[in-house]
């Protein structure tokens, strides 16, 4: 068998081998084209160019003997050699440029028509240079054969017109416009003409307008190319607005009407849109009378016979229906408002106007459009939850904003997101509503829809918190733990994904939440997560906004046992972390804490351990470290710190002294002149710091009344507890008197002599638990009133109800027992006292002696029933 082993282990090896040559033969092929387009030493040679020419002379040399792509860098540097020697390019190169245009490529026109564009806005030369010099090469190249080249130059034209005089405007664009726009000329340079019209509108007076511009613009409204009716349409509101109110009234909405009811879906809706954006300008009559009745009919032959207009109406549907609210009647209302549910679920059920054959027979293509609308749809919620009214929100548009939150394509849901924080400021108090959509959106599958939500979440979980607040305790309760998983799943999805934009913002965003739920909350769901992120992650912006995310819940705790634990496992585990990264990392949160807290606060936790990296083995750390020295003195407050100042003197001396390695020992050097620099302030509140001093003053006031309220409420607490003590110890009076008392009642019944010796009995018993209440007030106190000495009057009932709280169940046991004691009982009380100086327990030799005595007690007072009995 061995050589059959062997004979496979060939054939594995020739195979392996059989592969790697069939992939070098696929390199070699791959590497063919690459030689064959090395360049050989005669194309090397015409490539050279004399090192010693200028830029100007080199420039000149490649534009007339160089080959187009020596050319086309050229072009792309006219605007350096503009601001270097702008007389020598205007004189040399420009010319040189304007002659290769003639016959260059479409590279070298799109390179020009950019850098021309760029000469302008950076202002090289005058605006009256630079029409006289580049303005017309400019327009000849407006009409190229190519179409993007020709758009190009346009965009080009247009931000020149902008900066042009009107007297240059006049005779050097309007005057050859007017040929340009006949029907005559080519269908490009008539849409030229169009485009550059609507620019012109802004730039002359109505009265211009009316007599050089608008009869061109008729002529172009009614060209036999729809290409050129649906451009000259969408110039239109630009028209309007040079033109003012009134001549649109009279001569834009005429044209505008007829172009709606054109043959061409193109220009209808070039048409549509146009009408929109121009509601503003019309006034009550005009929108009731006209545009009104074109709406009905965009919006009725929209899923019958042209659904080319359903995109375009589902998008400017919010505008249309705040615009024309004032003119509509209840039912026109209620019309518009159904036409916009059944936009909402468009695609997703049976209900859109077409049969069952076709719904089978639908492209890919109308799919898209159908998420599309719901898109639209998506985008005009806030619109219409305005044309609505919020206070109908609930029973109008929740089933709507349920289904565009939950629908199945992403970018339905995405704009939803984007949407949400504009629709919870509508709604204002009754934003609880849509609480179990935005914990929808939170947990979403697609960190996009995260995304989109995440730029406003602030503010969304403030007016969450203030409406739960509003619409109740209970539901607050409710809705709150919900609220706080979705925002650890939120966070812990962007942790996995490899977005860590997302991450890093959606932690930055996190910052918020000490306003919206409780310390203890952020400090077991959020703040140890923080931590963890910061230890390891492996983005360096994602772990800086969690360190300075961990500073604000730092700041805001209520807890300074929490806040204690926190700043020790900081020190620990960044300050004295085994990887350097770590102690990088506790450096950038001390800057938080300095950005954050008070100065004392740094000082009092974090001063000496920052200090103590400078001892740190890897030159990176102290490298940051004495970038951080000037922030870190300026938190010092002379003569209070000065105990710290010598400690950080002490650690500049120190690297200056021990530093070996150079580049940290240059940045000392520098860091002492700029600590050497800074001033210290003596007084507070000195005029030159008065600012900061304030600003700390009010940062420490606040940690202070932290600490204050954290003590009220323990003490509140403690005030609860013992209430609920003394409640206790009365309810166990009570069942031990109504006990006795039934006792007493028995005995009295059957033998009534030995009432008196019952009596002296109780007294006795009285007596015994004065004493060992005594005894147990004394183990209850404070370590320092440890002998009964230092603290005779401690035998009162509060000493009693701390004794009853401080022990366990022993001394319960024991109060029980004293009521069956007699008067010898008594003696043993006393023995009950501490001789020694023991803070909590007894001796075990008093323990024993006490025992004993009780059962001594106890089989006396069994004695004296039995005798009574």
């Amino acid at each position: 068998m061995h050589p059959i082993i062997i004979f496979s282990k060939m054939d594995l090896s020739q195979s392996n081998l059989f592969g790697y040559i069939e992939d070098l033969q696929e390199l070699t092929i791959i590497e063919r084209p690459v030689r064959r387009s090395l360049k050989t030493p005669e194309e090397i040679e015409r490539l050279t160019v004399d090192e010693e020419l200028s830029d100007i002379e080199r420039a000149v040399y490649l534009l007339s003997s160089g080959q187009d792509i020596q050319g086309t860098s050229v072009v792309a540097n006219l605007p350096v050699l503009m601001r270097q020697n702008p007389a020598e390019t205007l004189c040399r190169v420009l010319p040189k440029i304007r002659e290769v245009l003639h016959v260059a490529g479409v590279e070298m026109q799109l390179t020009a028509a950019v850098s021309f564009l760029t000469v302008l806005q950076e202002e090289s030369v005058s605006i009256h240079t630079y029409s006289h010099s580049f303005l017309h090469i400019i327009l000849q190249n407006l009409e190229h054969r190519d179409a993007g080249v020709s758009n190009a130059w346009l965009e080009t034209l247009l931000a020149v017109i902008e900066a042009l005089p009107k007297e240059t405007i006049r005779h050097e664009i309007l005057n050859p416009l007017v040929s340009k726009a006949q029907l005559s000329q080519t269908l490009q340079s008539r849409l030229v003409s169009c485009k550059i019209m609507g620019k012109l509108a802004n730039k002359f007076e109505a009265h211009i307008i009316k007599r050089d511009i608008l009869p061109l613009v008729k002529s172009l409204c009614q060209d036999a190319e729809y290409e050129v009716r649906t451009c000259m349409c969408r110039q239109l509101e630009h028209i309007a607005q040079g033109i003012g109110a009134e001549l649109t009234k009279t001569v834009v909405l005429p044209e505008l009407v007829e172009l709606a009811r054109d043959e061409g879906s193109s220009v209808r809706l070039a048409a549509f849109e146009t009408l929109v954006n121009l509601l503003d300008m019309f006034d009550a009559d005009d929108r009731s009378q006209t545009v009104l009745p074109l709406v009905k009919s965009f919006c009725e032959k929209s899923f019958k016979a042209d659904e080319s207009i359903l995109v375009s109406l589902s998008f400017h549907l919010g505008k249309l229906c705040n615009g024309l609210y004032g003119i509509f009647t209840p039912e026109q209302h209620l019309r518009f408002f159904e036409f916009y549910k059944k936009l909402s679920t468009l695609g997703l059920q049976q209900e859109n106007g077409h049969n069952d054959n076709q719904l089978q027979l639908q492209t890919l293509e109308q799919e898209k459009k159908y998420i599309l609308v719901r898109k639209n749809c998506a985008y005009n919620f806030p619109a219409m939850t305005v044309f609505v009214d919020p206070k109908n929100f609930h029973l109008e548009l929740y089933s709507i904003f349920f289904c565009l939150c939950h629908d199945p394509e992403v970018p339905v849901r995405y704009t939803m997101a984007l949407s949400f924080y504009e629709v919870a400021k509508l709604l204002n108090s009754g934003v609880y509503t849509i609480h179990k959509e935005l914990v929808t959106l939170l947990q979403d599958e697609s960190l996009e829809v995260l995304d989109a939500l995440v730029g406003h979440l602030p503010e969304i979980l403030e007016l969450m918190a203030n409406g739960l607040e509003n619409c109740g305790s209970e539901n607050k309760l409710l809705s709150i733990p919900d609220l706080i998983t979705a925002l650890t799943t939120a966070e812990q999805r962007a942790a996995t994904s490899l977005k860590w934009r997302t991450h890093e913002k959606l932690l930055q965003k996190y910052a918020c939440l000490p306003h919206i739920i409780s310390s203890d909350q952020i400090y077991y769901r959020f703040l140890h997560r923080m931590l963890t992120i910061i230890l390891t992650n492996n983005v360096l912006p994602v772990q800086k906004a969690a360190a300075r995310t961990l500073c604000v819940y730092l700041r805001y705790n209520r807890k300074q046992e929490q806040r204690h634990e926190v700043i020790q496992k900081l020190i620990e585990q960044l300050g004295q972390g085994k990887s350097y990264w770590n102690r990088l990392r506790f450096l950038d949160t001390c800057e938080f804490i300095m950005e954050l807290f008070s100065k004392s606060f740094f000082c009092k936790y974090f001063f000496l351990p920052v200090l103590e990296l400078t001892h740190d083995p890897v030159a990176n750390v102290r490298m940051k470290l004495c970038y951080l020295l000037p922030k870190v003195k300026s938190t010092l407050k002379i003569p209070t710190d000065k105990h710290l100042l010598q400690q950080l003197e002490l650690c500049i001396r120190k690297l200056l002294c021990q530093e070996k390695d150079k580049d940290v020992l240059t940045i000392v050097k520098r860091t002492v002149l700029e600590l050497d620099r800074m001033e210290i302030s003596v007084d507070p509140f000195q005029k030159r710091f008065y600012e900061n001093d304030l600003l700390d003053q009010e940062k420490e006031r606040q940690e202070h009344l932290l600490l204050e309220m954290e003590q009220l409420e323990k003490e509140k607490q403690q005030n609860e507890g013992r209430s609920t003590n003394i409640n206790n110890k009365i309810f166990e009076k009570k069942r031990r008197d109504s006990k006795t008392s039934s006792v007493l009642a028995k005995s009295i019944t059957l033998s009534v002599p030995g009432s008196s010796s019952a009596t002296s009995a109780g007294k006795e018993d009285k007596k015994s638990k004065l004493v060992r209440s005594q005894s147990f007030s004394t183990q209850a106190l404070h370590p320092k009133y440890n002998t009964l000495d230092k603290c005779p009057n401690k035998s009162s009932a509060t000493g009693y109800a701390s004794s009853v709280s401080g022990m366990g169940k022993n001394c319960m046991l024991s109060f029980t027992d004293d009521s069956f004691r007699t008067h010898s009982g008594g003696n043993s009380g006393n023995a009950a006292f501490p001789s020694s100086s023991s803070r909590n327990i007894f001796n075990s030799a008093d323990q024993k002696s006490n025992g004993n005595k009780e059962i001594q007690s106890r089989k006396m007072s069994i004695k004296s029933r039995k005798s009574n009995s």
